[in-house]
């Protein structure tokens, strides 16, 4: 199977939970679609775009269950990275761990777990 991330700010993943799907964050809706990182992308993302933040949740999602709204899509450096085109069914979400990230970029999962992937 192969994984897919997305970091979340709790109080919006709370609010996708009840409806059962996640329309994306305020950057995601500004692009149009729902930014996403794959195992290997997801410090860095994290190191990015959430210094600082301790209220976040990542989930992990299955690939497969998403395409075809998946488009591999270049980013920083030239890498490819996954864009959701569609809302994100929570149906896809396998699990997810409450997180914070440093001041210094580290990605830490508050439950005390070893790394995703």
């Amino acid at each position: 199977m192969t994984w897919v991330y997305k970091i979340a700010d709790v109080s919006d993943w709370r609010s996708a939970r009840d409806a059962g799907i996640y329309g994306g964050s305020v950057i995601d809706a500004a692009d149009g679609y729902i930014h996403l990182s794959t195992g290997k992308q997801l410090s860095e993302t994290a190191r990015r775009h959430y210094r600082g933040r301790s209220d976040l949740i990542v989930a992990r999602i299955d690939l497969a269950r998403l395409e075809p709204a998946v488009r591999w899509e270049p980013s920083r450096g030239g890498d490819l990275f996954p864009h959701l085109y569609d809302v994100l069914p929570l149906a896809t979400v396998d699990s997810e761990r409450p997180a914070r990230v440093s001041e210094e970029g580290q990605l830490i999962f508050v439950d005390g777990g070893p790394p995703w992937p």
